[in-house]
This record gives C-alpha cells, sequence and structure tokens, in this order.
C-alpha cells in the first residue's frame, strides 16, 4: 500500500490541494502547508519510489532561496505600480466625470448609457487594471442613471458587472503580467498580443447592448432632451464638431507617426493615439485661451511654429521637429476655427468638443503613454508602470488646481491608493510564495512530468488539448479567481502547451479571455459580489426624481451576467478560430537580415587571425593563423 501511495504521490497531492480548498482555506496558506506536509511524507516514502521521489531533506534548504527570488523578480514590480496609477486616478473623479461626459455624448441614442459604461470600462480597465475598483465606480455612479430613465435592471446590473471585468484583458492588465511571468515569456509581447482581443471582446459587449436595444427598446432607453446637457448657444448638441476633430487629429497622428521607422502593427496605432490625443489636446486648449484674437494670435503661432520646425529638422533634432508638428497643427485648427466662425457663423469646436477632450484626453494620454513605451522597447513594463504611477499623481494634481478642489488630490487619497496597492500586493505575493513551495514538493515527486504525459496523451492532438485546458479552466473559475489560477493551474498547463507547438503568448491570452469568466459566474463571481454591495438593496427615493425606486435583486445580477459569460466564450473561440489577431505581435519584432550579419562579422575579423581562407601573415612578428590546415607540431 505505502509503495503504491508513493508512486502515485503527485495526484494525491493535486487531489489533496482541491480538497483544501474547497474546504475554504486561505489559498496561499493552503498551497504553502499542502506543499509542506507532503514533503515531509515524499522524504519518508522515497526509498519506496527512488525513481519518482527525488527529495531529502537538504532540499528543504532550498525553499528560502526560491522565496527570495519571487521576492526580487523585478517582472512583478510593475503590479503595485499599475495598481497605485489606477487607483489614484479612480479616487480622484476621473470614473465620474468620464460616466457624466460620455453618457452625455451617447445620452440620446438608444441605449447610449449602456454603451457609456462600456466605454468607460474600458478606458478605466486600461487605468486602474482592478476589477473592484472598475466595478465598484461604475455601479455607484451608473447604476442609479440607469435605473432612473428604465433600463432593465438585468441588462444594467451585467453591463456594469462585465465592462469592469475587461481590466483583465485589456493592457496593461495585471493578470498578463503574472501570465508572462508565469509563462516565461515577455510582458511587452503578453500586452501586445491582447491589445486586439481586448478591443474585440469590448466590441461584442456593445454589440450584445445594440441587439438588445433592437429587440426589446424599453430595455434600454434614450435619455430624454431635458437630461441632455452641454449645448451649443441655439440649442443644437454639437456633436458633429468633436467628429471633425477627431478625424483631423487622427491625420495629424497618422502623418507624424509615418514619418518615423514605426512600422504598421500595434506599436503604430498606440502611437499613432498617442499623437493623434496630444493634437487633440492642443487644438482645445489653444480654442480656449486665444478668446477673441484667437485668428491673429493663431496666425502668429503658425509662422513662428514653421520656422522653428525647418529649424530643427535641418538641425537633424527630429523630436522637436515632431513636436513642432503637433504644436502647428493645433494653432492650424484654432486659426480656421476662427476664419470659419468670423465667416460663416459656425462654431467648429463646440461645448461638447471641448468637454470629451478635456474629460477624455488626459487619461487616454497617460494609457497610450506607457504602453507606447512598453511596445516599442523604450521601457520594460516596470519601467511603464513607474511612470504611469507618476503620471496619474499629476494628473491627479493638475485636476485639483483645474477644478479648485481639493478632494480631486490630498494626502488622504495617496495615503488610501497606498494603502490598497500595498493590501493587493502583499495578497499576490502571498499566493506566489505559497505556489513556489508548493511546486518545491511537487515537481520533487515528479508531478510536473505526470501533468505533462496527462496532457500530451489526450486525443485529439492540440485540439484535444486546448478543448480539456479551456473546460478546465472554465469550471475552475467557479472556485478560484484569476490570481489563484495563474499560479496554481498555468505552471502546469504551460510545458505541456510548448510541447505541443503552442505558442505561449497566444495560449497566455486564451486563458486570459477565458479567466475573465471567474469574475462573472454565478454564484461566486467576484464583479457579481462587487456589484451586489454597491446596488441598492431596498426600495429608496430618487434623488432627482423623486419617485420611488424599487431595488436591484440578487437574483437580477446574476440573470443579467450569463449573456456576458457566453459572450466571453465566443471571444475564447474567436481567439482559437483567428489566432492572428493575436500572434500580430510577432510582426513587431527585430527583423534580422543574415548577409548583413555576416558582413558585420567579417569587418569585425582581424585578417590572418582565424577567419578561414584568409591569407597568412597575422600581427607583426608572428605567423599567421590558418584554420584550413591542421598545425605542424616541430
Amino acid at each position: 500500500m505505502a509503495a503504491l501511495i508513493a508512486q502515485n504521490l503527485a495526484p494525491i497531492m493535486f487531489a489533496a490541494l482541491v480538497v483544501f480548498l474547497l474546504l475554504g482555506y486561505p489559498v496561499a496558506f493552503a498551497l504553502a502547508a499542502n506543499g509542506l506536509l507532503f514533503f515531509f511524507i515524499a522524504v519518508e516514502l522515497a526509498p519506496l519510489a527512488p525513481e519518482t521521489i527525488t527529495l531529502s531533506w537538504p532540499f528543504l534548504q532550498a525553499l528560502p532561496d526560491r522565496i527570495f527570488g519571487t521576492m526580487s523578480n523585478e517582472v512583478l514590480l510593475a503590479i503595485p505600480f499599475f495598481t497605485f496609477m489606477g487607483l489614484v486616478l479612480e479616487r480622484s473623479g476621473m470614473a465620474e466625470d468620464l460616466l457624466d461626459t460620455i453618457g452625455q455624448l451617447f445620452g440620446p441614442v438608444r441605449g447610449g448609457l449602456a454603451y457609456a459604461v462600456i466605454f468607460v470600462g474600458a478606458l478605466l480597465a486600461a487605468t486602474t487594471g482592478v476589477v473592484a475598483a472598475s466595478v465598484i465606480s461604475m455601479g455607484l455612479i451608473s447604476l442609479p442613471i440607469m435605473l432612473r430613465y428604465g433600463y432593465d435592471r438585468r441588462l444594467a446590473s451585467g453591463v456594469i458587472a462585465a465592462s469592469g471585468t475587461l481590466a483583465q484583458i485589456i493592457p496593461p492588465s495585471l493578470v498578463l503580467i503574472v501570465m508572462a511571468d508565469q509563462l516565461g515569456r515577455s510582458v511587452g509581447d503578453m500586452y501586445e498580443g491582447a491589445f486586439l482581443p481586448g478591443l474585440i471582446l469590448t466590441g461584442l459587449y456593445a454589440g450584445y447592448v445594440m441587439l438588445m436595444s433592437i429587440l426589446f427598446p424599453k430595455s434600454a432607453p434614450g435619455l430624454p432632451p431635458e437630461a441632455i446637457g452641454y449645448r451649443e448657444p441655439d440649442g443644437a448638441r454639437g456633436v458633429w464638431q468633436l467628429g471633425i476633430l477627431v478625424v483631423f487629429s487622427g491625420l495629424v497622428g497618422y502623418y507624424v507617426l509615418s514619418q518615423t521607422n514605426t512600422k504598421a502593427g500595434a506599436d503604430f496605432v498606440i502611437l499613432t493615439i498617442c499623437v493623434a490625443t496630444v493634437v487633440a489636446l492642443i487644438c482645445a486648449l489653444m480654442n480656449k485661451m486665444l478668446g477673441a484674437k484667437r485668428i491673429a494670435i493663431s496666425a502668429v503661432l503658425v509662422a513662428a511654429l514653421i520656422g522653428l520646425y525647418v529649424v530643427f529638422h535641418n538641425q537633424g533634432r527630429e523630436a522637436l521637429a515632431l513636436a513642432m508638428e503637433m504644436i502647428l497643427a493645433g494653432a492650424i485648427y484654432a486659426l480656421i476655427v476662427g476664419l470659419v466662425e468670423r465667416f460663416t457663423g459656425l462654431r467648429l469646436m463646440s461645448n461638447m468638443a471641448q468637454q470629451v477632450t478635456f474629460v477624455m484626453v488626459p487619461p487616454l494620454l497617460l494609457i497610450f503613454l506607457v504602453l507606447g513605451t512598453i511596445f516599442i522597447g523604450l521601457a520594460t513594463p516596470t519601467e511603464g508602470g513607474a511612470m504611469g504611477a507618476l503620471g496619474s499623481v499629476i494628473l491627479a494634481a493638475i485636476k485639483r488646481k483645474l477644478d479648485n478642489n481639493p478632494s480631486r488630490f490630498n494626502w488622504t487619497l495617496v495615503r488610501q491608493a497606498t494603502e490598497a496597492t500595498a493590501k493587493l500586493s502583499a495578497f499576490v505575493l502571498f499566493i506566489l510564495i505559497g505556489a513556489r513551495v508548493f511546486s518545491l514538493t511537487f515537481y520533487g515527486v515528479n508531478g510536473h512530468i505526470w501533468v505533462e504525459h496527462l496532457l500530451t496523451s489526450l486525443p485529439g492532438g492540440q485540439v484535444g488539448f486546448l478543448v480539456f485546458v479551456n473546460v478546465l479552466v472554465f469550471f475552475l473559475a467557479f472556485f478560484l479567481d484569476y490570481f489563484e489560477l495563474a499560479f496554481i493551474i498555468i505552471p502546469l498547463l504551460g510545458p505541456a502547451a510548448d510541447k505541443l507547438g503552442i505558442d505561449l503568448i497566444w495560449f497566455g491570452v486564451m486563458l486570459g479571455v477565458n479567466m475573465q469568466t471567474s469574475f462573472m459566474h454565478p454564484p461566486f463571481g467576484f464583479a457579481l459580489f462587487f456589484l451586489r454591495s454597491v446596488a441598492p438593496k431596498v426600495p429608496y427615493i430618487d434623488r432627482l426624481t423623486g419617485k420611488k425606486m424599487e431595488p436591484v435583486t440578487t437574483g437580477q445580477i446574476y440573470w443579467g451576467a450569463v449573456p456576458f459569460v457566453i459572450i466571453q466564450l465566443i471571444m475564447v473561440g474567436i481567439v482559437i478560430l483567428f489566432p492572428q489577431i493575436v500572434m500580430h505581435y510577432k510582426a513587431a519584432g527585430p527583423v534580422v537580415d543574415p548577409a548583413a550579419v555576416q558582413k558585420k562579422l567579417d569587418e569585425l575579423l582581424v585578417p590572418g587571425l582565424g577567419a578561414p581562407g584568409s591569407e597568412p601573415g597575422g600581427l607583426p612578428g608572428l605567423p599567421g593563423l590558418n584554420f584550413d590546415e591542421p598545425p605542424k607540431i616541430q
């Protein structure tokens, strides 16, 4: 009996871990306790199965080194940086401003508030990277508004919960950092591979809302005219002016990037958006600041900027020349706005266009600046996170100054964001340390070989493996959150996927989309719990209309999540059927020309000192070395 246990200690150990987790023990401590318990058992049973168990008491001395190696991992340092960045931006009121402005922009459209929630959810996902912050923010701000104007409670709940989970797949995502670390791949490549799937998933959410608003118009009504603000003096909304500004900024961004060496791909798109947001902000600022003398001042600015551009360009100072191009574009737009308004009376910069620009551009600029520097290799994810954390503090301080509102940024806000960041980072680190203790024993009993043989022997090859893995992760997501899945399951699945010839970046993004369902699974989805904590539980009086409003039940939240879980599974299928939406990250990699490499090597070789076929002669006073002939011994 003891020999049988020794031969099958790996599956027994894994089953014991499942039992620990089902009993409700904290994951980090369940992993560590399970690892230490089975280490003692394995050492005692090692003589009965020496070919299977390779553990002995001295191996326990490796444990401190493994833990220290985990704590000194610079890649994981990006997690607290990105978390702090998101929390500062969220607590400074950015989410409230975004939801209010985008809600006004989409308001009259049927389902407009739901579109706004999805759009802002994607934007918050790229800034907070924390599902709890996104769901709670949007639940507090947008849910009462959606209920006020008659949205179906299931649709409203589902949209808010699902939009919050976008923080998992849209870079810079915390789970993608962990996924890249566990799979041994570049975080930058993981971000680049997940960029398009994140956008496609956002589009699928919006498509579902559109379908619901067509089939069931009463489930997602538009805002009434009296609820729409930011109007022009003549009562118009001024949306087409925003469209002109977006097109103009986008064209300038494309033109500026086309003059650089940036190749087509995610890098080019990210940097184009970054430049376009800067141009849009310059246009809006110039229009607001120049005032009545807009035409004269902008004309002088255009002439001066053209001169500076020519000077910098001729001197080879391309970075400054590109900066002059962006500022010049803003001055030209301000001049055009002034001339059109003077001679035709049309306003090319509406209140809506200015409001959307001032609210959206700062966080967008910070996001794409961070992602752009990571994608082009200028900064590592850790350095990009540090830059984002500092940028969020600067943006919050500027917001406080412009709004003259101390609550936008103060010491209490920084302290709360720091405490929340420390808690999340400690949570992640403790799970990772527990996983290291568990893996020390699991690998010592050849558990990784057992799992690899089990997965690679599945019928169907790659297809059978992918089907099994996705079904396994989907059902485990009912009980485990994405950090726990990443630290427990991914290290076991990665080697088998690599052995089957599956690209690990594509594999990681696919599992990242699948693991989103861990937040949406009734009845244990954390996003549903977060929304339940802020959704009204009892009847209440709406503060604006004075009407008595019915509460949102737990059943409505759960049923509202089901369609979005199905959409997430559809997205998993899309990633599997169309791998190129992830694999495009390889196209952005450096291209090596073998002929150029050989030419460079030939230049570096010293004649007579080792190039096969070179003429003998060598250095003065020394015989030449010719590797084409064997040495002659005298």
